[in-house]
């Protein structure tokens, strides 16, 4: 069969657009084209489902009930009356009628006058006088502290108790602290590698904060007690090289700066250039008082 020369039609290039195409396969993908076809369905169906199934209600029998009513009437049963209800608010005159008016800018509440009057609580006429004499009592006061080496440190403090009304001295406030007593030992490396060991040193009532062993050689300070552990807390100094000994550091990552020692343990302390040692050693925490505020 021949085929009929004529013009050569093309068909236009219809190209869907790419979201309809993605949208396409992650449907098929994910299987949910049934569903989005049984949706279009049901969209397309509904209307036609509820409009062919709509019928008009009938109309109620008015007619029976007014009848039923007038026959009920008749026969002497009960009425029923319908009344209109109204709900609204009570007039205000009503509902505050048992109130008075006041003036909101007017004062109402003044202070007491105080003018003219005396102690004692006489009526006129009488005059009355009152003397206040200010007494100073001092109280003495004993507490006893358990330390952690199983002793026990008893306190006494005297407390002022002044009544009031005169003119009298302040009061005091006493304040406590937590002394420590420690040893220290001094070994210090001479020029031929040999070691020389002073005699070691101890140190009563040591109040923080308080540099060790001295105000010259700052190797530690004690900087008082830990309120959780109840156990000395030393600052280290930066010229410290090394720390032998034992206790826990609390502060500094490279280099310890703040260490809290056991009672009764001693700690090593390398201390400048010259590598001197310092051993101190906490023989013992008590409660003591540091003064009167």
């Amino acid at each position: 069969m021949k085929r009929l020369k004529g013009p050569e039609l093309k068909m236009p290039d219809l190209k869907v657009p790419d979201f309809l195409k993605d949208l396409y396969w992650d449907l098929r993908d994910r299987h949910l084209l049934p569903l989005v076809a049984l949706g279009v369905v049901a969209i397309v169906a509904v209307p036609f489902l509820l409009g062919g199934g709509s019928e008009e209600p009938a109309p109620a029998p008015a007619g029976g009930a007014v009848a039923s009513g007038l026959e009920d009437r008749a026969a002497g049963g009960p009425s029923l009356t319908v009344v209109e209800a109204k709900p609204g608010l009570r007039d205000y005159r009503k509902r505050l009628k048992a109130r008075t008016a006041t003036d909101p800018f007017e004062q109402r509440y003044t202070s007491p006058q105080l003018s003219g009057t005396k102690l004692g609580g006489g009526g006129e006429g009488e005059t009355s006088s009152s003397t206040v004499t200010s007494t100073t009592e001092t109280t003495k006061t004993t507490k006893t502290i358990k330390n952690e080496d199983g002793t026990t440190t008893t306190v006494t403090t005297d407390t002022v108790d002044e009544s009031s009304g005169g003119a009298g001295a302040d009061p005091q406030l006493t304040l406590f602290s937590f002394a420590i007593d420690v040893k220290i030992t001094r070994t210090e490396t001479k020029a031929d590698g040999s070691k020389e060991t002073g005699e070691p040193t101890v140190r009563h009532r040591v109040i923080p904060p308080a540099a060790l062993p001295g105000e010259k050689a700052q190797v530690v300070t004690y900087m008082g007690i830990s309120p959780k552990t109840r156990k000395p807390l030393l600052l280290i100094s930066d010229e410290v090289t090394s720390v032998f000994g034992e206790g826990t550091c609390l502060s500094g990552s490279s280099t310890c700066q703040l260490l809290e020692v056991e009672t009764g343990l001693p700690v090593t302390f390398v201390y400048g250039t010259g590598g001197v040692r310092y051993k101190i050693n906490v023989l013992k925490v008590e409660a003591v008082t540091a003064g009167k505020y």
